[in-house]
């Protein structure tokens, strides 16, 4: 049985890694995918933890060679996924998780249709603003840029399949497991799963 792809989208300081790293300690049967970008590392990342680090010829030079899933522009810098962190997963039959941008979302939309997609919003732009603040990452300029960026952004909210608002953290991170686990007790997702079961339930004795 093929895994499953989820997709988790959202603007620039409305809590998309804290959530995902919450989910992931929960349920041991998703993967996570180490996206590649072009940035400097902030404090306290590491390399091949948060993010495949790399310069900026190498990532274009990857896209040349179409090691890529996915990968875009955002904020000025290269993002993207590799195609060897997905496709042999999925071929396995592991779920397997993108932490990505909208565009690269609607790039692995078309690819996979099937993929099972979720936007997180902030409860509101004060709030956007007041984390990004709190991260004490970006220097003012950095910060107006993401605001900026942030409305632009939360537009593409009705490409996805699932919208989450992080109001509330805890509540955040279990509506994200209820929607894993929703996805994996669709009708197809189960008759893959327990083919043979079925087939003796509905045999004469």
């Amino acid at each position: 049985m093929r895994g499953t792809l989820y997709i988790v989208a959202a603007p620039s300081g409305a809590g998309k890694s804290s959530i995902v790293n919450a989910v992931l300690a929960r349920d041991a049967n998703i993967s996570l995918s180490i996206s590649f970008t072009s940035r400097q590392p902030r404090p306290g990342e590491r390399h091949a933890e948060h993010y495949h680090f790399i310069g900026a010829d190498e990532f274009k030079a990857m896209v040349a060679e179409g090691e890529f899933f996915e990968h875009a522009l955002v904020h000025g810098d290269w993002k993207g996924t590799a195609r060897q962190s997905v496709d042999p997963q999925l071929s396995a039959g592991r779920d397997v998780l993108l932490e990505i941008d909208w565009q690269g979302a609607r790039q692995v939309r078309a690819k996979i249709p099937d993929a099972v997609s979720v936007f997180i919003l902030p409860p509101s732009r004060a709030a956007l603003e007041e984390r990004m603040r709190k991260r004490g990452q970006d220097s003012e300029d950095v910060i107006r840029q993401r605001l900026d960026a942030a409305r632009e952004e939360m537009s593409h909210y009705g490409e996805f399949d699932y919208v989450i608002v992080n109001e509330d953290f805890e509540t955040a991170v279990t509506e994200m497991c209820s929607i894993f686990t929703a996805s994996r007790l669709r009708k197809d997702a189960q008759v893959a799963r327990h083919s043979r079961l079925i087939t003796s339930l509905l045999v004469d004795d």
